[in-house]
């Protein structure tokens, strides 16, 4: 209730007003019983989700296999080539934070703010931490493995692949993560 948030936070109900309906226009909250709550995501939602997410950081791909410094480039190896045992043993945090990092780095790649800002944006509906916790030591081999791929077809300058494998790389983490829900 923006009554009780109001309260709570030690402030005008001005402003958590803003942020709920914010917070509704991202998807993250709806309004019940004059009340808000936590939006829950049916597995169409985050079938969305992961769509829109392959659109993008496919694109990104393809921009940073035609554009990357030849830096940007290396960094990307050497993020794609890590020891996937590293990241073994629940509950993968760092897996997480490496999956970030080399995603951050294909986007930032690519040259274009605008579309890094629009996946910073989208990312908050990456169910990230949770479903990482039981991935399997063979879901985290394949994972990198697919970053291999992507990072040598950027490599290799081919736009193409590198947006196909980089689709297909976001498409099977929604399979993951569909079947851990």
């Amino acid at each position: 209730v923006e009554a009780d948030l109001a309260v709570w936070l030690e402030v005008s109900r001005t402003p958590v007003r803003e942020c709920l309906q914010r917070l509704a226009a991202e998807r993250l909250v709806v309004n019940y019983r004059r009340g808000w709550v936590v939006q829950e995501h049916s597995i169409e939602d985050i079938r969305e989700i992961y769509g829109v997410r392959a659109a993008l950081e496919g694109y990104a791909a393809q921009l940073a296999a035609r554009q990357a410094s030849y830096d940007q480039v290396e960094q990307i190896m050497a993020q794609a080539n890590v020891d996937p045992a590293i990241y073994a043993d629940p509950p993968r945090r760092g897996f997480v934070e490496y999956n970030q990092q080399f995603h951050d780095t294909v986007v930032e790649s690519s040259g274009n703010s605008r579309l890094a800002e629009a996946i910073r944006r989208s990312r908050e509906y990456y169910f990230n931490y949770r479903i990482a916790a039981v991935y399997t030591a063979a879901e985290v081999a394949e994972a990198i493995a697919e970053h291999q791929a992507i990072g040598l077809a950027i490599q290799r300058r081919d736009p193409e692949a590198a947006e196909r494998l980089t689709r297909a790389h976001v498409h099977q983490a929604l399979e993951a993560a569909v079947m851990k829900l």
